[in-house]
Parts: structure tokens; sequence; C-alpha cells
């Protein structure tokens, strides 16, 4: 007797499709990713591949160019992040963990678009009075914002060519079922199924459409990393739910820069855009304090000075230790070498303890030569004045490297107040003409300690 359901193996990171289960994933080579599901397909209610045969071959010169249509989300920071706004027919997946902000946002995004377009909020987690109850909560004029809540996608479709709406919010996506999937709501061929359908939504329909995903502890999206792969625009939530502040990033996106960054502050009537992000990141900087350095780091375009913070003290374990907040211990212990070889200073049976104030998260380079600079003057107890940046990349013979878009971060220093920047030697050019702040450039890090001592 023939089986009504498939018994099909999946993997976890890219979607793999396997009868059996396997101990490594042939396509991406993880290893213990394979899942087992239950899958019942009917292939005249599966909407994948329909238009395939269709399809015909195409020269580039003869594609018509069409102009690119972009909405202003209402809100300055997430324009940013998106490139200049929401492209139509384009489909968003906005990612965070739980409480980080995700609903909040779009629901403050629909309620600014409603008055002009038509929106839906499709809401698969919340009830109707829940959602009423947020808006309420946060102030927004959410009047004119349609919600709709149901799981179904044959639903959820059939509502859509009813009502045609400009913009289309799921909330979220490991809650939407296809009937023609059997495995569970969540699952990776649910997810997988659910991203198609609105993605065709999206394309054929014009609509944008934005779908929020829950992610896993690892911090990624939850579900196939193929979901990723679809999806035009890949925005994740960062921060920490008991701070203030809330980072949005642009991973992925098809139509701007993947290096943009917008800063909210959370309040009790929703998010509050940070138009000047290092303000916010220096406000509360300890004044005539060791071991604090302001340094400058790059956010896509957007210069970002950040206070970094040291604390260097004798050790009672026999292996020092070595923290870092905000930043990679592996390269504090990089940087700590260099310093103990390059300028005799004796770190090696020093605690060491690194962080980057405001709870942002750098990996840049450029912030290398703070880190250094804090570590020097956490461990001599030397006053680094208050008005002093510094930014540079430093290698592992003690050299200070050059980084990109100096004259930016110059500027960016000589507007918030600060009177001098010490910067790579080789940098040096080109950025005389910045007035109003004086330029120190170095070749190494002993240099750099000559200046901070005076």
């Amino acid at each position: 007797m023939a089986k009504a359901k498939n018994v099909l193996f999946f993997c976890q990171e890219c979607g793999y499709e396997s009868a059996k289960w396997m101990g490594q994933c042939p396509a991406c080579k993880e290893w213990n990713t394979f899942t087992e599901e239950i899958v019942s397909r009917q292939k005249d209610r599966l909407t994948t591949g329909r238009a395939a045969a269709t399809a015909k071959v195409t020269k580039i010169s003869e594609v018509a160019e069409e102009k690119e249509e972009r909405l202003s989300a209402g809100m300055a920071e997430l324009d940013r992040v998106l490139g200049g706004g929401l492209v139509k027919g384009s489909l968003v997946l906005v990612g965070g963990d739980p409480g980080i902000g995700k609903s909040t946002i779009l629901l403050q995004v629909c309620g600014i678009l409603s008055s002009d377009h038509k929106v839906i909020y499709i809401s698969g987690e919340e009830s109707l009075q829940q959602i009423r109850m947020r808006a309420n909560r946060m102030g927004e004029d959410t009047g004119q914002v349609s919600l709709y809540c149901e799981t179904n996608l044959a639903n959820i479709e059939e509502m859509v060519r009813k009502e045609k709406p400009e913009i289309l919010v799921v909330d979220s996506i490991q809650t939407m079922f296809h009937e023609a999937v059997s495995s569970a709501p969540g699952s990776v061929s649910q997810v997988r199924e659910s991203t198609g359908v609105f993605m065709q939504i999206a394309k054929k329909m014009g609509i944008t459409v934005l779908i929020v995903g829950h992610v896993t502890k690892e911090g990624v999206v939850a579900g196939p990393r193929v979901l990723e792969h679809m999806v035009d625009t890949v925005l994740y939530f960062e921060g920490d739910r008991h701070a203030s502040y809330r980072i949005l990033r642009g991973v992925k996106n098809r139509f701007g820069s993947t290096n943009e960054i917008g800063v909210f502050e959370m309040h009790q009537d929703g998010l509050h855009e940070v138009l000047n992000p290092s303000e916010f990141m220096l406000s509360g900087k300890p004044e005539q304090v060791s071991g604090s350095v302001v340094a400058c780091a790059m956010e896509g375009t957007r210069p970002v000075l950040l206070e970094i913070q040291s604390l260097v003290c004798r050790s009672n374990f026999a292996i020092p230790r070595r923290t870092a907040a905000g930043t990679d211990v592996n390269r504090i212990s990089l940087l700590m070498a260099v310093l103990e070889k390059r300028l005799g200073v004796p770190l090696g049976n020093c605690d060491a303890y690194v962080n980057i104030a405001g709870g942002i998260r750098i990996s840049e380079p450029a912030v290398d030569l703070g880190i250094v600079l804090a570590i020097l003057s956490s461990y001599k107890d030397i006053l680094v004045p208050d008005d002093m940046i510094c930014f540079g990349e430093v290698g592992l013979s003690g050299e200070v490297r050059a980084v990109n878009m100096t004259e930016v971060r110059v500027r960016e220093a000589r507007k918030l107040g600060f009177q001098s920047v010490i910067i790579p030697e080789v940098s040096r050019k080109g950025i005389d003409n910045v007035e109003g702040i004086r330029v120190i450039g170095v070749k190494n890090v002993k240099e750099a300690m000559q200046v901070i001592q005076g």
C-alpha cells in the first residue's frame, strides 16, 4: 500500500532536501543540520515553478528601462538603511530578538504610510484587540491601517487579490502555513513555501511586502538559509532589550548599500530616530578618567564616534583574563601582544577588560588605535585629553596603517567640538584643509604613545 505522506529530511542551514538523514549537508557542508519532516505535496496546489515555461531568452540591451519607484517609509533612519526608501514590488525581511521592536517599527511605518496608501497588516501571532492596544499605547495615528488575522496562505492570497493593497506587512513568516505542505508551521518546508508565495505576490502584483522573521539563539533568522537568499532585503534589529537604543542594520539589500545602519531609541510611545548617533554614543562619557578614548568608526557612509573603555590591572590568576564587550576578544589579545613586543609593556601578567560604550558592536580595524591607546592609558594611568579622538589600523609590527574616508571622520570630529585627532601619517594628505582641528599623524604605536604622554 502506497504511503500518503513522504518523510523527507531538510537542512536547516541551506534548505537542502534529502530522502535520508545525513550527518553532513552536501550543499553547505554543515554538520548535524538535517531535520525530519512529513511532507505531502499536491502539485496542483503548489505555486512554485509555474512561470518557468513562459520565460524566454532576452538580451540585456533589449530590456526596457524602468525608473525605480521608491516610497519613503516616513523615517529617515529606515530610509537610509533601505537605500532611499521602500522599492515597489520588493520583499523585505526584518529579523531580530524577541521584544527588540520589530512589530513596533512596522506598525509605526504602517501608521505613517496609511494616510496616502492602502496598507494591510497581517498578524499570525496577535489578535485584533492586542494590536489595537499596542497602537493606542504608541499613540500613533494608525486608524487607516487595515488588520487581517490569518495564517492560511490560501486565504491570504485571496484577500490580497481582492483588496489590492500597496503595502503588506506579515507578522510573522514562521506562523504562516500552506495547505499543500503537511508539516507544521515554522518548519523548513513551510517557511520556504510561504516565502515563495509572498515573493510571487510582491513581484506579480507590485506590492511591497515586509515580513517579520524570528531568530534562533545564534542570532540568525529561524528556518532555512534559503529564506534570506529569496528576499530582496534583509534587515536585522540589534541591541539589548534592557537598553533604550536599537540598531537597524542592512545585511542584504539588492537596491542599496549593505553597510548602512539606522539608530533608534525605544520610548514608551514607540521607537524614536537618533539622527546624530555620535552624540548619542558619547552621552555620559566620564571626564578626566584614564582608560577612556574616543575613536571613529564608519558604518556605511556614516561616521560614528564612540567611546572605548579599558581597564588593565594585575592578575590574580595563572592565566590572565581577556574580556571584550562590543569587539572581538581575539583582536584584543593580538593588540596586547603587539604592545608587549614592540613597546616592551609587560601585559602578560595583567587582566584586560575592553568595552565599547553604548552597546554597539564594532569590527572595523580603524578602532585598533583607539583600543591600543585605551589599554596604554589604563596601564600607565595616563589621561587622554577629552577633546582628542583617534583612528587607525594597527599591524603586527606596530605600524599604524591607513583607513578609508579619513576626511569624513575628521570633519565629524570637528563638528562635535573635538580639538585634535590622531590619524595614520600616510592619511594626512588631503585633509590639511580641515580648519578648526589639529591633525596629528603617527607612523607607529610608539609615536601614538608619545602623543598622549605629552
